[in-house]
């Protein structure tokens, strides 16, 4: 007698996980290390100072004081820039019955929400200058390449934003004649050694994935051993560190971050960079925090935009370093 078989009965279910599976990576490792502070203008500005310069200084015995020369600070800006999302769903895929979700308005406001995160921390690692806004002109906010100057390190020919301009206004030079090399741990103590002249302590070495690579190979790091707790067990395991979590460096130590929404420099050449920079000194200036406004209904659907509106404040750019024109 033939048997009754599952693939030609009627009426079997589905069988569909109710978990959705997402690896999109939202991790930001820079938005999440640097401080938050408050705009109250599209334009947001913040004053910066140093002290002169040290000398040996010495006094006739009985003399005038002698004239004080003021140095006044100097005005720092940077532009809003309003990031939003926006979600558009239907009545009737609200209501039908979903896996892995209850209504898809609120999932998808959620996965509009992580994307901004991203977004921002896509913008502000940048090399782009500051655009004002205008009647067709969305504004932009000045990126992290931009504003450092003192602290300029290239393993090629490249070079920071013209002199004349003020830090934050104009993206770095490239031109069509920059070529790129291997990022080195000479060029990394080089920068490190001229943020720790010009008065700043970093302590995150943030890079692309291909330069967390390079870091790994730096002098001592293939050699290394360590022991671990294999995984809860009583005896203990051997491990090679193939990695750098850390990078002690003369002038301090550095935690190697990778962080995958690093861009290439330029088009022509895809060079890279590696960002030595000092959370403390950096801030997201927050104009609008996040906000999700329902907005006028035309149909059978509901639509959603999502916001926010803020700025890069670089509380003073010789915090920081920057190595430039990395080979991918």
């Amino acid at each position: 007698m033939a048997a009754f078989h599952s693939y030609t009965a009627i009426g079997m279910r589905e069988d569909l996980s109710n978990t959705i599976y997402n690896i999109a990576p939202t991790e930001t490792p820079v938005v999440s290390s640097i401080g938050k502070t408050k705009a109250t203008a599209t334009l947001h500005e913040w004053q910066t100072d140093t002290l002169g310069a040290a000398a040996n200084t010495a006094l006739v015995e009985g003399a005038d004081a002698a004239a004080f020369t003021a140095v006044p600070t100097v005005r720092a800006t940077n532009r809003t820039q309003i990031m939003g999302k926006t979600v558009n769903i239907t009545g009737t895929l609200d209501a039908v019955d979903k896996a892995g979700r209850k209504t898809e308005t609120a999932y998808q406001l959620a996965k509009a929400g992580q994307e901004l995160k991203r977004d921002i921390e896509y913008a502000i690692l940048g090399n782009v200058a500051p655009v004002t806004s205008a009647s067709s002109t969305a504004p932009k906010m000045a990126s992290l390449q931009t504003w450092i100057r003192t602290n300029w390190t290239s393993v090629s020919t490249g070079s920071p934003a013209a002199p004349a301009s003020p830090p934050g206004s104009a993206t770095r030079t490239a031109g069509s004649a920059i070529t790129t090399a291997a990022f080195t741990e000479a060029s990394l103590k080089t920068a490190m050694k001229a943020a720790f002249n010009a008065g700043g302590t970093p302590t995150m070495l943030v890079v692309p994935p291909n330069q967390k690579v390079v870091v790994s190979g730096f002098a001592g790091i293939a050699a290394s051993r360590v022991w671990t707790d294999n995984a809860g067990k009583s005896t203990k395991a051997a491990a090679i560190v193939g990695a750098a979590d850390v990078y002690l460096s003369d002038f301090g130590m550095l935690s190697v971050i990778p962080d995958r929404f690093m861009t290439s420099d330029y088009a022509s050449n895809n060079g890279e960079q590696a960002l030595i920079l000092d959370p403390t000194m950096l801030s997201l200036a927050t104009l609008r925090p996040f906000q999700s406004t329902v907005l006028a209904k035309t149909g059978d659907a509901e639509k959603h935009q999502l916001l926010t509106e803020l700025t890069l404040q670089v509380n003073n750019e010789a915090a920081h370093a920057i190595v430039a024109d990395l080979s991918p």
